[in-house]
């Protein structure tokens, strides 16, 4: 980008994390010359300060009771330990900031967590071992627990008698600070997942349950165990946090690709929905006092900072004032229920003829596409291009059973989703026959291998960015989380069932592939790693298939902007020469982020950022 070229802003901000003491004293993520970084801010004064400022961005950081700010020092593959300053910036300077718990050795973050007393919890993991410490800032911690990884420490009690874990199976171990198991609440349910402590004194633990078609709150106690609050049951996903100053509970909801808040009394057993406009909470906290802060979008609206409680907050700079397109919703059957899609369109098409029409597929699986804005529909939507974001079977925000339903195996259920929607798109005269591509990332990317391999005749285009080609391969070579997951997708390791892995496997199909294709791989990738990508790329080339390939050098989820941009550069100029021409100018400069906070699109979701 030229030096008078406009600057565009890549990460798109946080919603600032409050000093439990003093709420008015906040940190957060954000854009930073298109890396993301730490910044504070100081709601009292209304002052900005970036925190920090490296080459690779910085994405991971807190607040601790005493308004200390603490920041993942991570290197290229994500291996780091925890750094801290004070929030006034005082002994900042030449020499780097302390390690928050000396003696660490460096390690993949797994959750910080800070009792109001000052001590500290912090769990790493090597990708295979993980490590729980326990100690005070500035001070060498204890090991208290070594275990198999995955492992996610979600919270310690205010009092740090406590502290909280969860292991690959969702388990909840709880460990006194000497390092003993005192009890594991049982799930009882299909799966379980751990929301922290209460805040406000005691050892009152927060627990969501999934059912086989509900998802209800829960809470332990050392006295009572786990009491299963069955009056309150959700129909779709959520994700839970205490009131900092209550026995209450907010509840934010994901439903059909929108939030819904909601204020959930335990005591009292009152459930109240908290009012919002119709879009996507990324983000909720609630405050003392019972004030709300949360980030909104929706599809028309860049992400913008609110707070019910009259605290000032962030400017939220750099994002474009206006998002071009109309946006509706699509809705196609399927046999397990309709599939919903989010659709974008350029309203430039020529008169008797749609707009060439990219399939933006979203990662996960377990995940989803959400009425909210996205710097990629931005660019193609005000390039002409029309877009479908589809919500297969597998994606969040539908229920349990909609997450569960693999009709037609790993992969190829949801491209079945992907065809039926496009043949609707046909059928209402919203897409044309000839002009259709596949755009994804990580899982996403996966899918556009799939597709165009097991459906060639559809697309005319694709576009994969940091695939997963080879089922077998990636499973090898990739992490314990991800090792895990595939275990739970396909009933075995590849040696078990291999058949199973080569029949989802992209690489199975490379010789059938006709549309040409734009492959980007990254050369640290530990969740869909370089190899496979590369002996995929290798069977295209044997089979004579038209492909361009793009390398950076970069792990799945980097932080610099700099690629993201150079990435939708390449992928734009591609659909512009492969995909018939839209009538308005490409605009591959169009204003781009990474993602939300929390969590970024994987192709699978990594323990350390599981949300409901």
């Amino acid at each position: 980008m030229s030096d008078t070229a406009p600057r565009y802003q890549v990460f798109r901000s946080a919603l600032p994390e409050a000093c439990p003491r003093d709420p008015a004293r906040m940190v957060f993520t954000a854009d930073a010359d298109g890396r993301c970084e730490v910044f504070s801010w100081d709601a009292t004064s209304r002052r900005a300060r970036q925190v920090t400022s490296r080459p690779a961005g910085t994405f991971h950081c807190a607040v601790d009771h005493d308004a200390g700010i603490w920041w993942f020092d991570e290197d290229p593959d994500g291996h780091g330990t925890w750094r801290h300053r004070s929030f006034s910036g005082e002994g900042a300077g030449e020499l780097p900031d302390p390690p928050g718990l000396p003696g660490l050795p460096p390690g993949l973050p797994c959750g910080l967590a800070f009792a109001a007393d000052g001590t500290t919890a912090v769990a790493l993991s090597d990708g295979r071992t993980a490590t729980v410490h326990l100690g005070r800032k500035g001070h060498p911690a204890r090991r208290l627990l070594t275990a198999p990884a995955p492992l996610t420490l979600h919270g310690i009690a205010p009092d740090g008698g406590l502290l909280a874990v969860t292991g690959a199976d969702g388990a909840v171990t709880l460990l006194d600070p000497a390092g003993a198991v005192t009890a594991v609440p049982p799930a009882g349910a299909a799966r379980q997942w751990c929301r922290g402590f209460r805040p406000d004194g005691g050892r009152e633990l927060l627990l969501v349950h999934q059912t086989d078609d509900h998802y209800l709150l829960a809470t332990w106690t050392p006295a009572a165990g786990t009491t299963v609050h069955d009056w309150c049951a959700f129909d779709t996903e959520i994700t839970a946090r205490w009131y900092p100053d209550s026995r209450a509970v907010l509840v934010r909801q994901d439903r059909h690709g929108r939030s819904l808040l909601h204020r959930v009394d335990l005591t009292a057993r009152r459930r109240t929905r908290v009012p919002t406009p119709p879009g996507t909470i990324l983000d909720a906290a609630p405050r003392p006092g019972g004030g709300l802060h949360y980030l909104w979008t929706d599809a028309a609206h860049p992400p913008v900072l609110r707070a019910t409680d009259d605290t000032p907050l962030p400017p939220v700079t750099g994002t474009p004032p206006h998002v071009p397109g109309h946006h509706q919703d699509l809705w196609t059957p399927t046999p397990d229920g309709p599939v919903h899609t989010l659709l974008s369109l350029p309203g430039t098409a020529a008169p008797g003829r749609p707009a060439p029409l990219v399939f933006l597929v979203h990662g996960g699986p377990a995940d989803q596409d959400r009425d909210a804005y996205d710097a990629t529909v931005h660019s193609l939507v005000a390039s002409g291009y029309s877009v479908a974001r589809v919500n297969y079977r597998g994606s969040t925000g539908y229920g349990p059973r909609w997450r569960r339903a693999f009709t037609a195996g790993v992969g190829h259920t949801q491209v079945q989703d992907l065809a039926a929607v496009r043949a609707d798109l046909l059928r209402r005269g919203l897409a044309a026959p000839d002009a259709t591509a596949l755009w994804g990332v990580s899982w996403g990317a996966y899918l556009v291998l799939l597709a165009l391999g097991t459906r060639p005749g559809l697309w005319q285009a694709g576009i994969a960015v940091k695939p997963l080609a080879d089922w077998a391969a990636a499973h090898r070579s990739s992490t314990s989380a991800l090792r895990a997951l595939d275990l739970r997708l396909f009933g075995g390791t590849p040696d078990e069932v291999p058949e199973r892995y080569a029949r989802s496997s992209p690489l199975s199909y490379a010789p059938r592939v006709t549309a040409p294709l734009l492959v980007v791989g990254a050369t640290r990738d530990t969740k869909c790693p370089p190899d496979q990508i590369r002996s995929y790329l290798s069977a295209l080339d044997a089979a004579g298939v038209p492909h361009e390939a793009m390398w950076l050098d970069t792990g799945h989820d980097g932080y610099d902007g700099a690629a993201h941009v150079a990435v939708l550069r390449r992928a734009m100029t591609f659909l512009r020469r492969r995909l018939t021409a839209p009538p308005g100018p490409v605009t591959p400069d169009s204003p781009g982020h990474r993602g939300s906070p929390e969590p970024p699109l994987t192709r699978r979701p990594g323990p350390a950022r599981t949300t409901h």
